[in-house]
């Protein structure tokens, strides 16, 4: 019997990601592969099969995961992926955004006026503030002045994050790509009215927009860097052509699916079981 598990957040109540998992669980069943979708407990250690697709953040669970199943994503690349400092540290060379990292803070009465003088020098105002850690736009902010630079700082003192120049002209809008097994399959430009955040979550919107070779051969090189077999890719539209704003591995697909009628969870399903099945990789 050919079989996996899809591990889901042990207290997720999110229904992108459970719509996620069904529809993986559907697709791969349509191949004669039974996938089982579990919640994230000490449980699944002992769960049995042939492969996990991983859907949570837990990086250490995902690493004991890694020790008996092979996951989808890895382990690795899971933990990049999150830390948007770490994913930035791990795309050097490509283009983005110019970004200057927090310092980590223990102390209350900890002064981070130098590091905020440098970044407003280096950044210029208005500045994007976001949080390592965070999903669906919630933990990103936008500072105008240095009084609200300085106030976001202190709220964010013991948190790690990073302060990133401002791209005007994407204010509002950016490319999603998805990637799986290394080829872009599917894009869509999100576009927002009301904020400088284009995630659907926070009232964007997903619009048909062509993937061109540049936003192609770009998100596809991210996804060899990083060792992903799923991803999406999102690019921020510069004066000089696309910069790279962030990469999820666990992407959230049934907006896209619903703008381009591209099935993405038919082609990941198809490429978790070339993988296992069908020897296409190790």
């Amino acid at each position: 019997m050919k079989n996996g598990i899809i591990v889901v957040n042990a207290y997720t109540e999110s229904e992108h990601e459970l719509n996620q998992s069904k529809r993986l669980s559907m697709e791969l069943e349509a191949r004669g592969v039974k996938a089982e979708i579990v919640r994230n407990s000490p449980a699944v250690f002992d769960a049995a099969g042939d492969f996990c697709v991983y859907l949570d953040k837990d990086k250490y669970a995902a690493a004991r995961l890694e020790r008996k199943f092979r996951l989808f994503n890895r382990a690795k690349a899971i933990e990049i992926c999150d830390d948007k400092m770490l994913t930035c540290l791990a795309l050097d060379g490509f283009p983005m955004p110019e970004t200057v990292s927090s310092l980590l803070c223990y102390n209350p009465n900890g002064d981070q006026s130098a590091l905020l003088r440098y970044a407003e020098e280096k950044l210029k105002f208005p500045m994007v503030v976001k949080e390592c850690f965070g999903s669906l736009g919630k933990q990103v902010y936008l500072a105008q002045n240095r009084e609200e630079l300085f106030e976001l700082a202190e709220k964010l003192k013991y948190k790690p994050h990073l302060y990133q120049r401002f791209v005007s002209e994407s204010a509002g809008k950016d490319l999603r790509v998805i990637v799986v097994g290394g080829k872009a399959i599917a894009c869509m430009r999100r576009v927002s009215e009301n904020d400088f955040r284009s995630n659907a979550e926070l009232g964007g919107r997903g619009e048909v927009y062509p993937l061109d070779e540049r936003a192609r051969a770009l998100s596809e090189a991210i996804a060899r860097r990083l060792d992903l077999d799923f991803c999406g890719v999102d690019l921020l539209f510069g004066k000089e052509g696309y910069l790279v704003c962030e990469v999820n591995s666990n992407a959230f697909f049934g907006t896209i699916e619903r703008v381009t009628g591209v099935s993405v969870a038919s082609q990941y399903a198809q490429h978790i079981v070339g993988c296992i099945y069908g020897g296409l990789f190790p």
